[in-house]
């Protein structure tokens, strides 16, 4: 099985009065490179987030949004400060000797003074929201997973078809070249015959210039060449797994390969089927930029 980069995944967990969202999404990447929005709160639990990725994802820009309810009426509370409020009556009496001021001082002056009362959230109870968290994570990465791989199975598919047009292509190089040869006999021949008007003919010389345009144009070995990376990237697709640098080191030598059949054509019909193999490769290399 093979996985597309490209995924999305989401997974809501409650327990009570809390509750976490996980949604995730990628695209491709070079690496594993992963960006998380959740609230500070949860911010602890950074690494474990991360670790439990490792465990699912090998490859990909992944954008990670984490969501935490906790609907419970506990889970803050107004606390006193008596110290910050003896401190302020403190203050106070020292402006009204020192300013002749009349102190109005009253306890509904002094509570809204800052810091006499505060509200405070309560002490989570970590290892409940590690549970839940962890449980949530790993739910939405499942998903994720599962939808790379349905893309990946289509990208599979797809890619496969292009490699076995890849080989009908090469495959009309190979018969062609049997043709030029022949064809470049016959009008050796007609030249010669030509310019020699009715002397003899040195078959030993046709041979030996027929010889010498063969070995110039021959692609055999680029053919056969380019024939085993279309069966290797073939055999990597079916055996599956994280194989998109592989697939796409094997999609530069079979670039490599149709330039050179390119480059040594000397045929219309040979140098349009190279850059059908060129355009064919490429539009595999495109394909094979979204594989894990």
């Amino acid at each position: 099985m093979i996985n597309s980069m490209t995924g999305f995944g989401r997974c809501e967990v409650s327990e009570g009065d809390r509750k976490i969202t996980v949604e995730m999404k990628s695209v491709n990447h070079r690496y594993l490179d992963v960006s998380m929005k959740m609230p500070k709160k949860l911010n602890f639990f950074d690494s474990s987030i991360r670790a439990i990725l490792k465990k699912y994802i090998q490859r990909g820009k992944v954008d990670i949004y984490i969501s935490y309810e906790d609907m419970s009426e506990g889970n803050a509370a107004l606390t006193y400060h008596p110290g910050i409020a003896a401190q302020y009556v403190e203050y106070f009496r020292r402006m009204e000797e020192q300013f002749n001021l009349k102190n109005d001082m009253q306890v509904s002056v002094l509570a809204r003074c800052p810091e006499v009362f505060v509200m405070e959230e309560q002490q989570e109870d970590e290892k409940e929201i590690r549970h839940l968290l962890e449980q949530a994570v790993c739910g939405a990465c499942e998903r994720f997973v599962e939808a790379r791989a349905r893309e990946g199975e289509a990208l599979k598919e797809d890619l496969i078809q292009k490699l076995d047009g890849i080989l009908e292509t090469a495959g009309v190089i190979e018969e062609r070249f049997p043709q030029i040869l022949a064809e470049y006999r016959q009008k050796l021949e007609a030249k010669v015959r030509e310019l020699l008007a009715d002397a003899q003919v040195d078959e030993n010389r046709i041979v030996t210039e027929v010889t010498i345009f063969a070995d110039k144009i021959c692609v055999d070995e680029e053919i056969v060449r380019l024939k085993s990376h279309v069966e290797a990237m073939k055999s990597a697709l079916k055996t599956g797994g994280s194989i998109g640098r592989k697939l796409d080191f094997i999609a530069q030598e079979m670039n490599r390969e149709a330039n050179t059949t390119l480059s040594k054509a000397n045929d219309l019909e040979v140098s349009n089927c190279a850059i059908d193999l060129k355009t064919a490769i490429e539009k595999v290399r495109e394909q094979i930029q979204n594989i894990e």
